[in-house]
């Protein structure tokens, strides 16, 4: 059996403008989905989600997965289960030449769901990763990036940004625009992560902007204007020493960043009030800046602070179901075990 862990990630600058050829920021983060593969002797695929529900579930199938079986579970897991992983399992066999490899698989995630945290990319990063790495066909990195973008492109009809999984593959800060993808330096940046529970749409909430980038120039102006945001917070990070704690002044200019980036978003029609309020609870407690980060919608929100009170506040926050501080992940996806 070949065990793999890849990391979520949140989005620094850049989400929705990205999905129109502007550059994004974002940075892994220590949250992480593990995905553990073992070859069959038929081609049949076993799933086992043990903490992707209250109760976990298993499904086993055959061939595609057009005809969805009777499972006592919400579709969205059944989605996370056979979806994303079945897309995962394509791209295996197609790069290890092995079209009727079948395996049994077990997903374990400590990403909350849909929560624009990067849970569906960790996944396929890791399933792709382990399950070439079961046929002993390793791929090279930016390949396995590039076919866990295929895999998200096609289970998202189209709709998927390369960000999440380079930034899951490769570990750290990245810089994504348009197909070209490149880690970058960073600091320890101290993220502060707020979840409210929920999950937007991600394909309403995308195709939601580009209606009105379509029929407004001025929310197409917003969305270039994210992009100006995501270049200048570049600028910032290249003149950070890579690896140290931030200075205060690094700090106080990329939260203002984030803070600009928010409300580009929230102009964009992306953002929540549960989104809102976190944002400015975390705000009033001192942090440097807060913005969404994700698809919007619900979900998450991330802030800058390296002190506690940030975290203490949002706990205390109508409406933010968790909170937690998450370290930046410089390793991607990893074998646990061989």
């Amino acid at each position: 059996m070949t065990v793999c862990d890849a990391p979520g990630k949140v989005y620094l600058f850049g989400e929705h403008a990205v999905v129109y050829g502007e550059p994004a920021v974002p940075a892994a983060i220590e949250r992480r989905a593990t995905v553990s593969a073992e070859p069959r002797d038929d081609d049949h695929v076993r799933v086992e989600a043990e903490d992707l529900s209250l109760d976990g579930f298993t499904v086993e199938y055959a061939g595609g997965t057009d005809d969805r079986p009777d499972v006592d579970v919400p579709t969205p897991l059944v989605e996370a289960a056979m979806g994303y992983v079945d897309a995962a399992v394509r791209q295996a066999r197609d790069a290890a030449d092995a079209p009727d490899a079948g395996f049994d698989i077990a997903v374990e995630s400590d990403i909350p769901l849909g929560a624009g945290l990067g849970s569906s990319a960790a996944v396929v990063v890791a399933g792709i990763d382990a399950a070439t790495r079961a046929l002993d066909e390793p791929l090279d990195p930016r390949e396995l990036a590039d076919r866990a973008y295929r895999a998200e492109h096609e289970v998202q009809d189209g709709q998927a940004s390369r960000a999440d999984t380079f930034c899951s593959t490769m570990g750290g800060a990245v810089r994504v625009e348009g197909d070209d993808c490149e880690p970058i330096d960073a600091p320890n940046l101290p993220f502060v992560v707020g979840f409210d529970g929920g999950a937007g749409d991600t394909g309403e909430l995308v195709a939601g902007v580009g209606q009105l980038r379509d029929e407004y120039a001025f929310a197409a102006d917003t969305v270039t204007a994210i992009g100006d945001v995501v270049r200048t917070g570049e600028d910032l990070l290249a003149d950070a020493a890579p690896g140290d704690t931030p200075s205060p002044a690094l700090l106080e200019e990329l939260g203002e960043l984030m803070d600009f980036n928010h409300g580009l978003l929230a102009a964009l029609g992306v953002s929540a009030r549960s989104l809102d309020t976190m944002v400015w609870a975390a705000r009033d407690a001192g942090a440097h800046g807060a913005k969404l980060t994700g698809a919007g919608g619900g979900g998450c929100i991330v802030a800058l602070d390296p002190s506690d009170e940030t975290e203490t506040a949002l706990s205390f926050t109508q409406g933010c179901q968790e909170t937690f501080r998450a370290e930046l992940a410089t390793d991607g996806v990893r074998v646990v075990e061989p």
